[in-house]
């Protein structure tokens, strides 16, 4: 049973139906299946799983996402030395969602390990910038 907006729901498969005398039925956008990795290279087959089940050719995708093909193929067949910025870029592109279980004891500490990772970040971003600004004046 489902309450949405104080109504209970009766859930049927991929469909909420409203009570008996009300005809409203609202089919559920996406269902997501919780799925284990055990290999880095798994997610290839997730990744050709989802843009087969939307229809599409791996050039229509890599086009359609921001990627090249040799990319995408290289995703699908589970290479080693994929760049993660582009590798999220493709999972998001074909509604993949990556979920982190972690111990109780870690959890805690991933906002200050997030914070010190921004920090890290902004600094090598300022390093960058400043090489760059003093190539273009010398």
């Amino acid at each position: 049973m489902i309450v949405f907006r104080g109504l209970n729901l009766c859930n049927q498969g991929d469909f909420l139906i409203f009570p008996p005398g009300d005809t409203k039925v609202f089919a559920i956008k996406e269902i997501f299946v919780p799925v284990t990795l055990t290999e880095p290279g798994d997610i290839g087959a997730f990744v050709r799983a989802a843009r087969k089940a939307q229809g599409l050719r791996q050039d229509d995708a890599a086009g359609a996402i921001g990627v090249s093909e040799n990319f995408m193929v290289r995703v699908e067949n589970g290479a080693e030395g994929i760049q993660w910025g582009k590798l999220f870029q493709v999972l998001e592109g074909l509604g993949l969602r990556v979920v982190v279980d972690m111990p109780e004891a870690a959890a805690p500490l991933v906002a200050a390990e997030l914070a010190k990772l921004r920090q890290r970040q902004a600094r090598s971003r300022n390093r960058r910038a400043a090489v760059k600004g003093g190539d273009q004046h010398g």
